[in-house]
């Protein structure tokens, strides 16, 4: 063994010495040369150092508009032959959706993923039905398309704005998820771009530690360049309903109960509403209440309410059996029934519904301001803990966004890959969706924001509430080891076995150049 161990050494040592002395130049002009179907810009690169978060601004060397997936494989194995000493790195961009710089890559090279033209979609309609796409792809065009043949994917995010690399990457979660887990959950197959700019294909029986890795992987091991995504028939209309609840605990209980039963609603989310007045009045823009007289005579004015947003799938022609069905399914909840509003709409409009909020945002001017967003999942067994401190003491005035919060379970998540979950058999997805006014120093601001997410995550550190941050930001490694907790060994190993250099996601801030090789040579030795 101390011998294996030595060879090992060794052999390390000198692979190091050998791509140190015979690797390309790390001028950045060698990028110029590199044989590709798309093209690098050195110049307009400042909108690479952007995201929807506008709180990190990290400025690339280049960037890299890929028509093909060799131009992806090229461009990283370049980097990867340059070896140790050079400080380049590769960070994957699809619709720059990242909250804290994930997708840019400081002086190194970022990949606009949109531009690959490699992979045209392709829906198959047989028996089990899939899409193939880019990894570039958004899934509001995949739907379109989908949607031609009758069908759509399982599993949405609740914003469709976003290429299915970057959602992969994460989990995509939304409120079909306690049904078919998130969108991690509903891939066939993928293919990848390693950090040694090696093309692979992967599946549960093909190179099946990839796959897993890959899918909530945070773009360590590989840049997602194709996959294929499960798909069911697809709905005409959905039933679309909203109800309020004054007590968390029966909201809470509420929610718990549909998402076990066998027949329930297809998408179940909860929303917080803290201090908004005429909010009832609000929704009658979009929904119809039916009670009109009791609608109008319900005050919101200064309580934190629990909203229940539920949608039911139909065709057209069981119109009749889908009411009875509804109506049946609403009396089993102990909502304030003067709150109850419904509406119908088209499957399409329903899951790109906040792209709606978005263009109202963007004509405002308030879309591209800080997003300081806070995504956590909580265990069952402390949602009323997280709720009573949170919302009684934290929370108490305003909120500066939608406040997400809703259960799901989690023997629909596949515990292979690099998704970290807490230990309960459910848990709820809690978001603070904030946006922040640039130049405000009140409670609109970022600074106070900021302090109000520090407050949340001290308040889950003390109270031991088991709580695993979705989306997650860390500065150090050895914070994020306490994230992985014991699945913190099998993501370092994966490391090291698809990017031994650490040349991809930079912007995710858990491995760097300057350690990686140190970390391998443990790894081997322990």
């Amino acid at each position: 063994m101390l011998f294996v161990r030595s060879f090992m050494i060794l052999f390390l040592s000198c692979c190091m010495a050998i791509r140190i002395n015979h690797c390309f130049s790390s001028n950045p002009s060698s990028l110029r040369t590199l044989p590709v179907d798309g093209h690098f810009s050195f110049d307009e690169v400042h909108h690479a150092a952007k995201d929807f978060g506008n709180r990190f601004q990290l400025l690339p060397l280049a960037l890299l508009y890929p028509k093909s997936v060799s131009d992806i494989a090229t461009t990283i194995r370049h980097v990867w032959q340059m070896g140790p000493n050079s400080e380049l790195t590769v960070a994957a961009r699809g619709h720059s959706h990242s909250l804290q710089g994930q997708a840019q890559a400081h002086q190194g090279i970022v990949i606009n993923m949109e531009s690959l033209q490699a992979h045209k979609m392709h829906v198959y309609s047989g028996n089990y039905p899939y899409v193939d796409a880019s990894g570039g792809e958004l899934w509001i065009d995949i739907l379109r398309e989908c949607l031609k043949y009758g069908l759509a994917p399982k599993s949405w995010t609740d914003y469709l704005h976003l290429t299915v690399g970057g959602t992969l990457s994460n989990a995509g979660v939304s409120g079909q998820a306690f049904r078919h887990g998130p969108q991690i959950s509903n891939v066939y197959q993928m293919e990848i771009v390693t950090g040694k700019g090696e093309v692979l294909n992967c599946s549960e029986k093909q190179n099946s530690d990839l796959f897993h890795g890959v899918l909530g992987g945070l773009g360590q091991f590989g840049i997602i360049t194709r996959a294929r995504i499960s798909l069911e028939p697809a709905p005409d209309m959905v039933k679309w309903i909203r109800v309020l609840y004054l007590d968390f605990t029966t909201f809470a209980t509420d929610q718990e109960r549909l998402i076990r039963a066998e027949n329930t609603f297809d998408y179940i989310e909860g929303f917080v509403i803290i201090n908004r007045t005429s909010l009832l009045n609000n929704w009658r823009s979009s929904f119809d209440p039916q009670d009109p007289v009791q609608a109008s005579q319900f005050q919101s004015d200064g309580r934190t309410l629990f909203c229940l947003e539920l949608a039911k799938y139909f065709n057209r022609d069981r119109m009749d059996a889908l009411n009875e069905e509804v109506g049946n399914l609403l009396s089993q909840l102990r909502y304030m029934t003067s709150t109850l509003f419904l509406t119908e709409v088209s499957y399409l409009e329903f899951l790109d519904r906040v792209h709606v909020s978005e263009v109202k945002l963007r004509s405002k001017g308030l879309w591209e301001v800080p997003h300081p967003w806070l995504n956590l999942l909580i265990p069952k067994s402390k949602i009323n803990d997280f709720a009573d401190e949170v919302f009684g003491n934290i929370l108490t005035d305003t909120s500066n966004g939608p406040i997400l919060i809703y259960p799901v379970n989690k023997s629909k998540w596949d515990n292979r890959t690099s998704a970290v979950l807490p230990e309960e058999d459910i848990f709820y997805l809690v978001a603070f969706l904030n946006s922040a006014m640039p130049s405000s120093m009140g409670t609109d601001g970022l600074e106070h924001i900021l302090t109000q997410n520090k407050r949340i995550l001290e308040f889950c550190e003390t109270a031991r509430l088991g709580m695993k941050q979705y989306l997650p930001h860390y500065n150090t490694q050895e914070e994020w080891k306490a994230h992985f907790g014991p699945r913190w060994e099998v993501f370092a190993q994966r490391k090291s076995a698809y990017d031994p250099l650490a040349i991809l996601a930079p912007g995710q801030r858990i491995f760097s150049k300057g350690n990686i090789f140190l970390m391998t040579l443990a790894i081997y030795l322990s």
